[in-house]
Formats: structure tokens, C-alpha cells, sequence
């Protein structure tokens, strides 16, 4: 069955179409009895109340669909840059992904940034040109700029017929035939006529390219072309397939999904192009007793093994943990294994999602996704297996949160619930994170950015209606070391009548810019207690993040432990956590602290006439332009700038632009605050 199945992801810049997309792919397979508008609040995909509101994707919404007898999965995931996580968690888990771009403004900042995280991943893709029907819209430079900006051969199936409010369908050169669509019954119905004779020579021109783009990956279509005969379509789908899965070539489409056209090609595309479970690379994995890397065919047979790739509160069931299986299988009721937690959990039910509503679920097995309720421990990025076999997969790696603003309630008897509404948020959302202010007693709660701490805010106030004050944003900013110091650091202190000792010396010391956080042991003895040494790395963890001199988070820092002296009858874990974190303390303290501030790479897209005004903006704000890029009706800016000089740009942008300027903005890299 695993070869009838497609695990996918809808994955572009914001207001490119993505939902609007799944909402007809949805309603074509027969998954949903009519269409859901993003623009009206009704789409299926966006269910919470602030995704209608807004009409943006927040959350990344499941859902499993049918189509020619496959069972495909799909995740419609977020455009905005504030919720990249929500994508990095996706693509993670995905075997094959569409990207869709917009037929105006081509390759956008967003869309760079998620291939990029398919590109990490490996996830082959392919293309879909959205809003054929816009004013300015344009095939083939969106096809150039592709190339240009992403470096991949895009290979195109189909050409738009007509285009802006003249489009009206698409040759589909594999087949060479017309597609229109039915207006009358909501595009449902296709009308596939023969190739009209006007149109006759630039089909047979572009199937040319096709093929001969094609053949540079595939040697039996070669000996074909060079031989004379006759190419089938079937020999042509099945050499792009294998293109596609290697990631050489991205086959690109073209519709107008508001104008339900082109969409059932596309989910015929994914049918045939991207690849099945067991047609990507095997999972990458880490085995901790033997301590070597480990390739995890995807087995529905094999030991179970399943990364939680997502955490979702539910009021009623508690945690709803996405699950991906890459082996083996779990059926209701039964136990499973948190490998990194090391703790025995059960899988009490396995849900089947469709957006916000579910179906149960008789296994979840190899290839598939599915939620799974009773765990309680589970975070995003566990690895769930069995005991017997404790096996790792690959962690997902997150940016860090660069902005912050307090929060407290209203009255003191709602402090505690705060607290657990904060927890709860936190395990859902990898890259929102909260810590109390030790000085002043505030919560302080820290995100990717001004909307989703904004989003993150009104969900306190209004889903779990609370009244609570905000303050207003500031930056987060991280502290580091410059030199290398060594410290040695006794303890003592008698609690109970009891004495309580530890001595060790840590050496700490600067670390590449961006590299993180290294801690290593460089201490062997089988005299001390594996917990004595686990206090010390605990004792380490959290003087991190608790900064040095301002109580920032520390970063990019290397921390050695090179001396440790135990007691069996006065060494207690307690000391050895204590000491540690008082000699890290000391040692930063000497080592020449700084300041780091976070720095952000600024998308900007604005009309030629504004361009000027927009550019001088970015400066005043100390901006840095890296590079321009000038399109038929827009010019593209790109550039580095200080996130502390970078609130309320958006209003600046709309005066100097008249309101027709958009922006991006997303974290870069953290470097040593500058006095201007």
C-alpha cells in the first residue's frame, strides 16, 4: 500500500494561494461538499477563528484526501516568515511538496526561504504558477526568475492559454490537447479539446524543449529522441518522475485556482511525479547504546519508530501529537517508547485528522501521519519507538525567538493560569518561549516576530479568556564571550545536618559565530556516578541561559569541564549542579562579555516610482542593501538590518510608498551591537 500513498505539503509566500489551492483539491477529490473561501472566513484549511479573521494561515492544518485510488496527505502550511517554524516541522516530515507562485511577482523573499528548508530536507517538488488571471501576470518570466533565483531547471508541462482576464486554460504538452474548465460547475467539469491550429507550432516548439531538456537526465529517452521515433506520454512521465525524485528538474503548471482552473492536472501531478514513502531516502537516525548512524528503511513491518513533529492542545483530549511512522507500526492502546525522555507512554487513541476534525484510526503504520492522544510528555521533535531499541531520528532545528514583550494578568488570583496557558503555548510552538524577569517578577514571552507575538497574545486573551496586560515589544539580544578563561570553583554548604561539596574547573571560551552552544566533558573516571556528571551539564544548561552580565540567553559559547574532584560520602548531585553554574558564572564574567543583537534580512518589494524613498527608509534605520533586483513593474531590494530599529516600519513603508510597498523580514544572525 505504501506506493499508493503521497505525503505532500502546500508550501509558498504569503497571499500566493496555497489555501485557496487545497481548498479545491479538497472539494475535486470529494473530500468537502463545496468550496471554502479564505477571503469569506470559510476555509476549511483555516479553522481557528483568527486564521478566518485575518485570512492568512497560522497553523499548519492535516488533512488526508483521495484520488485515482491513492491516499494523499496534505499539510497546507503558513506563508507569513513569523510562523517559519510551522514549515521547518512540516518539510520535515513531507516526502514531496508543491510550490506555488505567483503569476505577478514570481519568486518572492518567503518563497526562497521554504525551498530553501526543501532543500535541506531533500523533498523533491513541483511547480504551480498561480493567479494566470491578475493583471501583470506572466508565464515565462515567472519560469526565468525560477531558474535565477532558486537554481533549478524548471521544465515546463503546460502553457497558459491567453492570459490576465483573457486567460481561459492550458496545453498540456505531454498529451497535446487544450484544457479549459467549466465555469458553470465550479471548474469541476474539464473540457479537453484538440490543439487549435494557431496554437499549433508553439506547443509543438515547447514539447520540443521538454524533451530534450529532459533527455540531458535520462539516457533512454535520448536513444528514443536520437533514433526518430515516436515518444509516448507514458515514457515521458516516467523519466520526469525519476527526475523529480532526484530533484533535477522542477515541472511547473499554470491555473488560476480562485477561477477553479488547473487544479485537477495538478493533483494528477502529484499522483504521478512526487515520490511515495518508500521512494525517498531512508531517515537518518542515531543509535544511543551503540552510538553510530543508522539508515531506516520505511518498513511497515520494522520496529516502530515515529517522529512527533507537532504538538496541538485540545481542550477536551489534552495534547494532540502529530506523529509521522518512518517504521514499524503502533495500534491504539498500546505503549509507546519517548526514546529521548526515556519514558513509557500510551498511544490511548490514533486519530486520522481533516483539518479540525478527526476519524479513528485502526494503526498507524510506516509512511503515514496521524495524531496520536495519551501522550502527555511528548514535545515537537521526539522520537517514539520501543524500548529495546533505543534508536534517535534527527532533531529539527529551530531559529531563535528576537522578540519580547511582559505580560502579566490582570489580577493575581489568574498568575497561575497564565502560567499553564504559557506552558501549553510553549510546547506547541517550538520557537515561542517564556521565562520569568528575576529582578522585576515579569513573565517575559519571546517569538519570531511583532504578528506572532501578536497572534500568540489574542489567543490568551480570547481563546482562553484571559485578562491580561502587554507591554509593548523590545528586542531580545543574546550575550557571548570573547576570550578564553579557565576557573577553578569549590563548594560547600550543609543542608539538614547534612554537608553538601563539589570542586571542578570549567573552562569557557568563544565559539564561531553561529556554530551555538558546545559543551563537552573532558573528564573520565568510572569512581563518579554517570548522575554527577549529568548534574554538571544541567548546572551548565541553565547558567546559558540565563546570561551573564544582563541575563540574556548566552550563544555561541564553548564550555569544557576539565577537572572534577568527588567525594562519595559529601558529593551530591545538588552540589555538582550548583557549582557548576556559580564557576560558568565566574569564568564569563572574566572572559570579556558582549552584547549581541539580532540582525534581519529585509525582503522589499515596492513599485519602481517608490523605490528611491523606500531604500533611504531602510538606511535611516540602519539598514544595509545587499542586493536589487528590477522585474517589469516592481523592483526587489534585499538587505540586512537591525531588528532594534526595525518596529513600526511597516507604517513608515506604507507613507512613503503610498500603500503599495510590501516587506518581509526574517532573523539572520546575532553580531556585537553597534553604539550608533
Amino acid at each position: 500500500m505504501l506506493n499508493s500513498m503521497r505525503n505532500i505539503g502546500i508550501m509558498a509566500h504569503i497571499d500566493a494561494g496555497k489555501t485557496t489551492t487545497t481548498e479545491r483539491i479538497l472539494y475535486y477529490t470529494g473530500k468537502s461538499h463545496r468550496i471554502g473561501e479564505v477571503d469569506d472566513g470559510e476555509a476549511i484549511m483555516d479553522w481557528m477563528e483568527q486564521e478566518q479573521e485575518r485570512g492568512i494561515t497560522i497553523q499548519s492544518a492535516a488533512t488526508t484526501t483521495y484520488w485515482r485510488d491513492f491516499q494523499i496527505n496534505i499539510i497546507d502550511t503558513p506563508g507569513h516568515v513569523d510562523f517559519t517554524a510551522e514549515v521547518e516541522r512540516s518539510l520535515r516530515v513531507l516526502d514531496g511538496a508543491v510550490a506555488i507562485f505567483d503569476a505577478v511577482r514570481g519568486v518572492e523573499p518567503q518563497t526562497e526561504t521554504v525551498w530553501h528548508q526543501a532543500e535541506r530536507y531533500k523533498v523533491p517538488c513541483i511547480g504551480y504558477v498561480n493567479k494566470m488571471d491578475r493583471i501583470g501576470a506572466d508565464f515565462f518570466p515567472v519560469l526565468a526568475d525560477i531558474q535565477a533565483k532558486l537554481g533549478i531547471q524548471t521544465l515546463a508541462l503546460q502553457l497558459p492559454i491567453g492570459k490576465e482576464s483573457s486567460f481561459e486554460g492550458v496545453l498540456d504538452l505531454i498529451e497535446m490537447r487544450e484544457i479549459r474548465w467549466d465555469p458553470e460547475g465550479e471548474g469541476e467539469q474539464m473540457i479537453v479539446t484538440p490543439i487549435a491550429p494557431e496554437r499549433e507550432h508553439t506547443a509543438r516548439e515547447w514539447r520540443e524543449k521538454l524533451i530534450d531538456t529532459l533527455s540531458v537526465f535520462s539516457d533512454t529517452l535520448t536513444e528514443r529522441y536520437l533514433g526518430g521515433g515516436e515518444i509516448p506520454p507514458e515514457l515521458i512521465r516516467q523519466e520526469l518522475r525519476k527526475a523529480v525524485l532526484n530533484r533535477s528538474v522542477l515541472p511547473m503548471f499554470a491555473g488560476a485556482s480562485r477561477r477553479n482552473m488547473g487544479v485537477q492536472p495538478l493533483i494528477d501531478a502529484v499522483v504521478d511525479y512526487l515520490p511515495a514513502p518508500d521512494e525517498v531516502a531512508p531517515a537518518l537516525a542515531y543509535h544511543t547504546k551503540k552510538e553510530e548512524e543508522l539508515r531506516i528503511p520505511c518498513d511497515p513491518k520494522g520496529m516502530p519508530l515515529g517522529l512527533v513533529f507537532k504538538i496541538q492542545n485540545d481542550r477536551e483530549a489534552g495534547s494532540l501529537c502529530y506523529v509521522r511512522m518512518y517504521s514499524g507500526s503502533i495500534k491504539p492502546g498500546s505503549m509507546v517508547f519517548n526514546v529521548g525522555k526515556r519514558k513509557r507512554e500510551r498511544a490511548n487513541r490514533i486519530l486520522r485528522m481533516h483539518s479540525n476534525k478527526s476519524e479513528p484510526m485502526e494503526d498507524l503504520s510506516a509512511g503515514d501521519i496521524g495524531v496520536i492522544i495519551g501522550m502527555k510528555l511528548a514535545q515537537t521533535g521526539d522520537t517514539i519507538g520501543s524500548e529495546g531499541w533505543p534508536v534517535v531520528l534527527d532533531k529539527m532545528l529551530f531559529p531563535e525567538p528576537v522578540i519580547s514583550v511582559s505580560i502579566e494578568p490582570r489580577t493575581m488570583s489568574e498568575q497561575q493560569k497564565l502560567r499553564d496557558i504559557l506552558a501549553i503555548l510553549s510546547k506547541e510552538d517550538p520557537t515561542f518561549t517564556t521565562k520569568e524577569n528575576e529582578e522585576t517578577g515579569q513573565l517575559i514571552i519571546s517569538g519570531m516576530g511583532e504578528l506572532h507575538l501578536d497572534v500568540l497574545v489574542t489567543k490568551i486573551l480570547k481563546e482562553y479568556n484571559l485578562g491580561a496586560k502587554v507591554g509593548n515589544p523590545q528586542v531580545t539580544y543574546r550575550e557571548s564571550v570573547t576570550t578564553t578563561v579557565e576557573r577553578t570553583e569549590n563548594f560547600s554548604k550543609i543542608i539538614g545536618g547534612k554537608e553538601n561539596a563539589a570542586s571542578l574547573s570549567l573552562r569557557v571560551e568563544p565559539v564561531s559565530r553561529g556554530s551555538g552552544n558546545k559543551y563537552t566533558c573532558g573528564v573520565k573516571s568510572r569512581d563518579i556516578p554517570e548522575a554527577i556528571f549529568s548534574a554538571v551539564e544541567r548546572g551548565i544548561t541553565g547558567a546559558l541561559s540565563s546570561g551573564i552580565v544582563l541575563g540574556y540567553p548566552c550563544i555561541d559559547v564553548g564550555v569544557t569541564l576539565t577537572d572534577l574532584k568527588y567525594s562519595e560520602l559529601t558529593g551530591t548531585e545538588f552540589a555538582f549542579e550548583a557549582c557548576a553554574s556559580i564557576c560558568f558564572d565566574e569564568a564569563c564574567r572574566s572572559a570579556q562579555p558582549i552584547l549581541l543583537e539580532p540582525i534581519m534580512t529585509v525582503g522589499l518589494i515596492s513599485p519602481k516610482e517608490f523605490v528611491g524613498d523606500v531604500i533611504s527608509l531602510l538606511v535611516q534605520r540602519g539598514g544595509q542593501v545587499s542586493s536589487m533586483n528590477s522585474k517589469t513593474q516592481i523592483d526587489e531590494v534585499k538587505a540586512l538590518a537591525p531588528m532594534s530599529k526595525m518596529f513600526g516600519f511597516m507604517t513608515a513603508l506604507r507613507s512613503v510608498s503610498q500603500g503599495r510597498a510590501t516587506f518581509t523580514m526574517e532573523f539572520s544572525h546575532f553580531e556585537k551591537k553597534s553604539d550608533r
